[in-house]
C-alpha cells in the first residue's frame, strides 16, 4: 500500500502542477477580456474556474495521499505551518507556502459575493507568487524534480506562464470597445 499512496502523491502533484500551469494561464487570458480562437470570453471564464477546481482537487489528493503515506511522513502542522518538515525542509516549507496561498485564494474565491470583489482580486493576486513557489517545491522536493521529463516539463510551464506574462503587461493587453471596432474592420 505504501507505494500505491507515495506514487499516487507523487503524480498527482505534477498533475496539479499543469492544471495550476493552465490555471494561470487561463486566469491571464481572461483579464484580458478577449476571445480565445473560437471560445468566447465568457467560456474563458468557465474553464478557467474549471481548472482551478480541478487543480485544487488534485492538490487536495497530493496533500492527502503523502500525509497518508507512511515513508513520507508528513504530519498536519507540515502541511499547514511552514518549513517545519523533517525531509527537506526548506523546499517542503515552499510548498506548504503555496498550499497555503492556494487555500486562501480558494477561500475568497467561496466568499467572494461576501467579501466584495476588490478583497478577491487583491488575495487573487497571490497566485502570482503561488505558482513559482510551487514549481521550486517540485524542482527541490518533488522525487522526479530533477528527472529529464520533469526538467521539460518545467521549461514548457515557465515559457508558457512568462510568455502570458509577457503579454499581460504589454499595452495591447486588454480589449477594449476600440479595440474590437479596430479589428472588425
Amino acid at each position: 500500500m505504501d507505494n500505491t499512496l507515495w506514487a499516487l502523491g507523487r503524480v498527482s502533484g505534477i498533475v496539479s502542477l499543469i492544471l495550476f500551469t493552465g490555471t494561470v494561464v487561463l486566469g491571464i487570458l481572461t483579464r484580458s477580456g478577449r476571445p480565445l480562437l473560437s471560445i468566447p470570453r465568457y467560456s474563458l471564464t468557465l474553464i478557467h474556474r474549471n481548472f482551478a477546481l480541478l487543480a485544487t482537487i488534485f492538490l487536495a489528493l497530493h496533500v492527502g495521499t503523502l500525509v497518508l503515506d507512511s515513508f513520507a511522513k508528513l504530519t498536519v502542522a507540515d502541511v499547514v505551518v511552514p518549513f517545519l518538515g523533517s525531509y527537506r525542509p526548506f523546499w517542503q516549507g515552499l510548498g506548504t507556502v503555496a498550499f497555503d496561498l492556494v487555500v486562501a485564494v480558494v477561500v475568497t474565491s467561496l466568499l467572494r459575493r461576501r467579501i466584495g470583489v476588490r478583497a478577491f482580486r487583491a488575495v487573487h493576486w497571490f497566485t502570482y507568487a503561488m505558482w513559482p513557489i510551487a514549481l521550486a517545491h517540485a524542482l527541490g522536493n518533488g522525487t522526479d524534480g530533477t528527472s529529464k521529463f520533469f526538467l521539460m516539463l518545467a521549461i514548457c510551464s515557465l515559457i508558457s506562464v512568462g510568455a502570458a506574462l509577457v503579454w499581460r503587461f504589454s499595452t495591447n493587453f486588454l480589449e477594449t470597445a476600440k479595440t474590437r471596432q479596430e479589428e472588425l474592420q
